[in-house]
């Protein structure tokens, strides 16, 4: 695929012509440019002068690109916290292009607003865990199937296949793997995780949120489905850059069940054992450390 490629495409999906493209750093994945629209269309929604934030990617997984953008959606409509509008996606030739949001500093109150923005996110209507459109996210294909409850989810959607993955790439070792198998086989034993499932982001690393020039926070690239809110928030501590303020705010809103320190390992590990099979060992002793909790 080439730039013209998707550019056509998504100055015909948007009605506008696009000029001054710039690459952006940042990502393990896809491609990221902003560009400015110079003419629109008079239909177009995209106004002239505006900037359009446009990702792509030379071969990315089936449907890609618009499971992203559904996941988006899907944030956007809880009304709990900015999520970048969708402007226009394909997946062939693959590209997604989204509002440009111009990031400013993060500050205490903008942490604040994080954790009651967040506990709103996770008190909004989700029916499921899973993805309804059972689409898998992520580079590595996880998949998403609806399940009953978290215990299931978290086994047979998470622990289970990244084991298998984790085996067919020697990510890591066959003593660690049978763990991470056998306690997937436990997991009805965490009695607390009995919640009703909670709209996820997926992959809520600090790189994923942004605050804007007037202090506002925005959620980007997410892995989105039904699960356990202790992941979104487990996943936040895994590689920091979140304040103090935004979970003690979460916890002030919506408050955890009773023991939820105790289960931020079990939480972590699903990205653990990710990062191990794309990055390497760097990230071997922490997921066995994280299974040392349950095994």
């Amino acid at each position: 695929m080439n730039d013209q490629s998707w550019q056509t495409a998504a100055e015909q999906e948007l009605g506008v012509s696009l000029a001054r493209k710039q690459q952006l750093g940042g990502g393990d994945f896809a491609q990221s440019w902003r560009a400015e629209v110079v003419s629109s269309e008079d239909q177009s929604t995209v106004l002239t002068g505006s900037a359009v934030f446009i990702k792509t990617h030379a071969n990315p997984p089936p449907h890609h690109f618009t499971t992203e953008a559904r996941g988006l959606r899907w944030l956007r409509e809880s009304q709990a916290i900015n999520v970048p509008a969708v402007l226009g996606v394909s997946d062939d030739p693959p590209f997604l292009a989204l509002q440009w949001i111009d990031e400013g500093q993060r500050s205490e109150a903008s942490e604040t607003r994080f954790g009651a923005e967040l506990a709103r996110l996770h008190q909004a209507s989700c029916t499921h865990y899973g993805r309804h459109d059972e689409r898998t996210t992520g580079s590595l294909g996880l998949p998403n199937a609806l399940s009953t409850s978290w215990s299931e989810f978290y086994a047979t959607q998470r622990l289970l296949p990244l084991a298998a993955i984790a085996h067919d790439r020697q990510a890591l070792g066959g003593k660690t793997i049978a763990q991470v198998e056998r306690l997937a086989q436990r997991l009805t034993e965490f009695a607390e995780l009995n919640d009703p499932p909670s709209r996820l982001h997926g992959d809520l690393w600090a790189g994923n949120r942004l605050v804007d020039t007037s202090g506002a926070n925005w959620l980007i690239d997410p892995a989105c489905h039904g699960g356990h809110r202790e992941f979104d928030l487990a996943m936040m501590r895994l590689f920091g850059g979140y304040g103090e303020a935004s979970f003690r705010v979460y916890q002030e809103q919506y408050p955890l069940n009773q023991g939820w320190q105790q289960r931020v390992p079990l939480h972590q590990l699903a990205p653990l054992i990710v990062h191990a099979i794309k990055f390497g060992r760097a990230y071997v002793g922490p997921t066995e450390s994280a299974l040392a909790h349950y095994v």
